[in-house]
Parts: C-alpha cells; structure tokens; sequence
C-alpha cells in the first residue's frame, strides 16, 4: 500500500504529479468555459436548450466528476504519484510524472490500455461534439466544465488527505517490474 511522503523529494515528485494532472484539467475547464457560456451569454435559450444545460451539467456532474474522477481516476493518479515518488524513480519518470499518473506510461499493460482507450475515446468525442451547433454544444460542453472541475477538486483534495496519511486503497498499477 502507498504511504505518504517522507522526505522533500518525494514532496516534491508528489506535488509536481499531482499538479501536473490538475493543470491540464483546469487548462480544458479554462479553454471550454467561453463556449459553455456563448449560448447563455446570448439571451436567446430555448426551453429544449435550458433542458439540455441541466440534464448535461447533472449527468457529468455524476458520471464524470463523481464516478469518472472521484471515485476512479483520482485516487489512483494520487496513489500512482505515491508510489513513483516512493521508488526512486529515473529523472525521466520524475519529469513524465503527471503522464505517469495517469497512466499513460509506466504502468501495467490492464492500465496501459484502459488509460491509452479512454484517452482516445476521449479525443474522439472532443472531435463530434466540435461538430455540434450552439446550443447544443455549448450544453456538452457545460457540462465536461463541471465534470472537469470536480475532477480537479477531488484529485487536489485526494492527494492532501494522501500527504497527511489518508492515502486511498487503490491499486497503482505499477509494472511487476517496479520495487521499492
């Protein structure tokens, strides 16, 4: 099981993992924001459009900031940067470390390919939902604003609870190969 970190270094790895990961979360919420706002802004919502707003904002709400994040990819990214930090790893690890907290590289071939499949899944509907007119779009989009942020704000609040001796019991899925 990851334990919290010990010394200045593997503070260090921890909050650069860590706040790696939350950057580029709030680098979407950031870059997503204006288009989720374009339809409110404008003052012309039809009922169908207020309907979609709330039923997208709710539905990622739950599914993606509170089953996607905070129950799964959070504490796994907090316990993944534990345990990097844990193992003396490479300056390349060190410096992939956000890449290695979310599973992307270094990890077993199971997460491997569940992280590299969600990712693409996750390209892949950027790609439709660009296609989509306001506002309709704007209401996807809204709603990954919220999912997002959650995300953000559990994987910061995951990896205080962490640093103060409440780490999550997940696995991090490291290679065999990688010991303490």
């Amino acid at each position: 099981m990851a334990e919290p970190p010990r010394t200045r270094t593997e503070h260090a790895i921890v909050v650069w993992a860590i706040g790696g990961v939350v950057l580029l979360l709030l680098q979407a919420v950031w870059r997503l924001l204006p288009r989720a706002l374009e339809p409110l802004l404008a003052g012309e919502m039809t009922t169908a459009a207020i309907a979609a707003y709330l039923v997208s904002v709710l539905g990622m709400a739950y599914s993606e900031g509170y089953r996607g994040f905070q129950r799964s990819f959070s504490p796994r990214a907090v316990v993944r940067a534990l345990e990097l930090a844990a193992r003396r790893p490479s300056p390349l690890l060190i410096a992939l470390a956000p890449l290695v907290s979310m599973g992307l590289i270094y990890a077993t071939r199971r997460r491997l390919i569940a992280s590299w499949t969600l990712l693409i899944a996750v390209v892949g509907l950027i790609i439709v939902v660009a296609q989509l007119d306001q506002p309709w779009r704007g209401a996807v989009d809204a709603g990954v604003v919220v999912g997002l942020g959650w995300g953000a704000i559990a994987t910061i609040a995951l990896a205080i609870r962490a640093m103060r001796g409440a780490v999550p019991e997940v696995s991090a899925d490291l290679p065999a190969s990688a010991t303490r």
